[in-house]
């Protein structure tokens, strides 16, 4: 019951919070940029952009060091104001609100807890600091029904210092959501992770925003992270937004080779366009070959005479022993050598060196490697893959 309770507060107060009305008018977006540019001195960190994030979705910023993914969820919070444009929370502006009045919380990359304080403390820590404070007893009612929530019940009176880094997620998760908030902020929570647990918070993480039923904003450098977490993706770059989509997308359909590069792995081929139709292109390697693939969705157009590049998944190029039959699944093949294998449990990742292609990566499954024996560095292959796999895009 204390569990129900907890999610029926976190989620379903809707009116407000802080200084800014929440909308009960069927606006269906939680944060919205409307031309949106914020400068520091000469460097534009975020560039005129407009975005929507839908009401309980998990959405991500996703891009390297400097992109403006951080920024951005500074412009949110309030740690920021924006130079140009308008942010807006629940409809309503929150131009000039500082991050206390916005109905907002933020949960930092090294969580920002208190050490002297015991986890209920934490815990209970902005809910004390509100004007009317409510009552000892509501407060530790609260937190109760937060510790239940983040599994966390009966460590009341620990220190911060005697948890695991999981578990002091787990507190700075709690600490937040017991204020309510319309959008939960997360900075990077996992980075300071290892990679077990890294992935164990990753479920953790979603189960909770399920559960609770708010928006959710993360800010990652970590393709994975993003692409296992999230209802949709905001690939940054320069400060402007390149693409944005569900993970399915954009890993099937980069709109040009910087998001294909970004998300997950792939072999690109460059060279000149010499043949283009709105389904796809052809593109003149510097050895003479010419490579074709698919026009992605909403991909660029490319024009005969312009650089392109050919790109293709690893996991969809096949390896075959030489002296084995041709393979039936390939259209596009070419001699090589083994150059590297590493052992993924899951599958093996081979580096095979072409003289025509360069070095291509291949992940073969681990039912196909055992069914083939696989192949060690050294080893004579045939490397090949279907046209239909390759993907005909913009360099960047």
């Amino acid at each position: 019951m204390a569990r129900r309770n907890a999610l029926a507060m976190t989620g379903g107060n809707r009116e407000r919070a802080g200084g800014v009305p929440r909308d009960s008018s069927g606006q269906s977006a939680d944060i919205e940029f409307a031309g949106v540019t914020k400068r520091f001195g000469e460097v534009v960190a975020v560039d005129d952009v407009s975005l929507s994030v839908e009401r309980g979705a998990f959405y991500t910023f996703l891009g390297p060091s400097g992109c403006g993914k951080t920024t951005s969820l500074r412009l949110i919070a309030g740690f920021e104001q924006p130079d140009q444009g308008d942010v807006r929370i629940g409809g309503a502006s929150v131009v000039g609100i500082p991050p206390y009045k916005r109905p907002v919380n933020m949960v930092f990359q090294h969580y920002a807890l208190f050490p002297h304080l015991t986890v209920a403390d934490n815990i209970g820590y902005g809910l004390r600091q509100r004007a009317p404070r409510p009552t000892n007893s509501e407060i530790t009612g609260q937190v109760g029904e937060m510790l239940e929530l983040v599994r966390l019940s009966g460590f009341e009176t620990r220190r911060v210092w005697e948890l695991s880094g999981g578990q002091q997620q787990r507190v700075a998760l709690a600490r937040a959501l017991i204020n309510h908030p319309t959008v939960l902020l997360l900075d990077e929570p996992l980075a300071a992770l290892d990679r077990k647990l890294r992935r164990e918070m990753q479920i953790e993480l979603q189960t909770l925003q399920r559960e609770v039923g708010i928006t959710f904003v993360l800010v990652t450098h970590d393709q994975e992270e993003a692409l296992s977490m999230s209802d949709t993706i905001c690939i940054m770059r320069d400060g402007r937004i390149v693409q944005t989509g569900g993970p399915k997308e954009l890993y099937d359909e980069p709109v040009n080779g910087y998001v294909a590069d970004f998300v997950g792995k792939s072999n690109f081929f460059a060279g000149k366009v010499v043949e283009a139709t709105g389904t796809g292109a052809a593109v003149e390697l510097e050895g003479g070959r010419v490579l074709s693939g698919r026009r992605p969705k909403n991909g660029e157009t490319l024009a005969p005479g312009a650089r392109g590049v050919i790109a293709v998944r690893p996991e969809l190029v096949h390896v075959t022993p030489t002296a084995g039959p041709t393979a039936s699944q390939t259209d596009v093949e070419a001699p090589g050598r083994v150059k590297n294998r590493i052992f993924l449990g899951e599958h093996t990742e081979y580096l095979v060196g072409t003289q025509e292609l360069g070095d291509i990566l291949a992940l073969v499954p681990k039912h196909v490697e055992a069914s083939d024996g696989g192949f060690t560095p050294g080893d004579e292959v045939r490397i090949g893959w279907r046209t239909s796999a390759a993907l005909s895009l913009a360099e960047r």
